[in-house]
């Protein structure tokens, strides 16, 4: 379960954001909103986070923060020598362009609480530390920290971290995490989270879907079927049925290799989803072409979705609403917040600019985040239950009026005859 993210200078995120998912001690909704930690400090957790603000206020940027750390995780160890990382400090700002990029995530794993993090340039990871919660006191497994005098990284080590400690530092390049390094060196201890890091987040930024197939496949089984056949009959989107057929297809490839670009062409056998429609005067099959951009949208979806339910992993969606009615977000939402479909605790977060689910009834007040920025273009983020809203306030009327903030403002129109003057 993910406890809480932060990040520093990350594109317009300037200062320290924090977005966490430690429920309040409010009881509203904690029967089913709220997953259980089995940590006296930290009992509860949230189930789903939502992000609103005005268009290029920083959400986006949160979510692609996370799967950026991520990112680093999972591919840092195989970078070559001299290779750079590809982060992009605020801009707007020279003293901050030459500060480093912080990440640090905390995470349940194993009912025990991590906090891993990192800082780095786009030459080298400068600090990278970790600490285990066995017991209130936290442990620090290891932290690292370069020299910028000696030219040289100074590690410090836990004797509650066993292995090759040696090996794995001597290993551990400058432009690589010593995490990733001993995980891919076979670390008992540390291969568990290097993998929670790589596979437990699955991020779908604006505009991106996921491949149909992935869906598709589950049509192969006769379980598989029945579950994408309930999804899209939850959905009330007037499909009575979905099917799979093979046809022969070709499977295009283009290479760019020694002797320059290579198109390969393969004749396969290509499985593809058919939908019914039923109505009192008959019936036809249509392909996924044919359908509606929001019953495309939703078909690739179902896939991740009873994934993420089913292995108790956290589901990112940048605009979940695009292309969706309302009401599908809303049922896509309350599916997480349902602990008989997710009994282990699988989270979803996601952005939109859909206020009707600013409803008391679908989310409680910790859920709900907003993101907009100051007069230094820098992007902040806080929470709705800032501002501590009534019992019986109208959360979507509040929002829209400006009273949380992170709304757009318009300067009024010149009159025609004015500006033609």
């Amino acid at each position: 379960m993910l406890i809480e993210f932060r990040a520093r200078n990350y594109r317009s995120i300037r200062d320290e954001v924090a977005l966490s998912f430690v429920a309040s001690k409010d009881k509203k909704l904690a029967e089913t909103h709220l997953a259980s930690t089995g940590i006296p400090s930290l009992p509860n957790v949230l189930r789903s986070a939502v992000i609103y603000g005005p268009n290029a206020s920083g959400k986006s940027t949160l979510l692609q923060a996370l799967f950026y750390m991520r990112a680093v995780v999972a591919e840092s160890a195989t970078m070559q020598p001299g290779q750079t990382f590809n982060v992009q400090s605020f801009r707007l700002d020279k003293e901050y362009a030459k500060q480093t990029s912080e990440f640090e995530i905390t995470f349940l794993l194993g009912g025990v609480r991590h906090q891993y993090g990192f800082t780095l340039t786009p030459e080298r990871i400068v600090d990278e530390w970790l600490l285990v919660y066995r017991s209130p006191k936290p442990q620090q497994w290891f932290s690292r920290s370069y020299d910028e005098k000696s030219k040289s990284y100074e590690y410090e080590f836990s004797t509650h971290l066993t292995g090759q400690r040696k090996l794995w530092q001597e290993t551990t390049r400058s432009n690589a995490l010593f995490l990733s390094t001993a995980a891919q060196l076979n670390s008992e201890l540390l291969g568990p989270i290097f993998r929670w890091l790589v596979e437990q987040p699955v991020y779908f930024g604006a505009g991106l879907s996921p491949l149909p197939d992935l869906t598709t496949q589950l049509l192969q089984t006769d379980v598989g079927k029945r579950a994408v056949r309930d999804f899209l009959a939850s959905a009330d989107i007037s499909i009575s049925d979905v099917v799979s057929v093979s046809r022969s297809g070709f499977q295009h490839q283009f290479l760019i290799g020694p002797e320059g670009p290579q198109f390969s062409r393969e004749e396969r056998e290509i499985v593809m989803p058919q939908f019914v429609h039923q109505s009192e005067h008959g019936s036809a099959t249509f392909e996924l072409h044919e359908e509606s951009e929001g019953t495309q949208r939703l078909y690739t979806l179902i896939a991740p979705v009873l994934d993420v339910l089913k292995n108790g992993r956290i589901l990112i969606v940048d605009e979940l609403d695009r292309s969706l009615h309302p009401l599908l977000v809303r049922r896509l939402v309350s599916m997480f917040h349902q602990p008989e479909l997710n009994p282990l605790g699988a989270q979803l977060l996601f952005s939109t600019h859909d206020t009707s689910l600013l409803d008391r009834t679908l989310f409680r007040r910790d859920q709900i985040w907003f993101t907009e920025k100051d007069r230094d273009q820098a992007s902040h983020l806080y929470p709705l239950s800032d501002f501590s809203p009534r019992e019986t306030e109208a959360w979507e009327k509040g929002y829209l009026i400006g009273r949380y903030g992170a709304v757009p403002f318009f300067d009024e129109p010149v009159p025609p005859t004015q500006a033609a003057g």
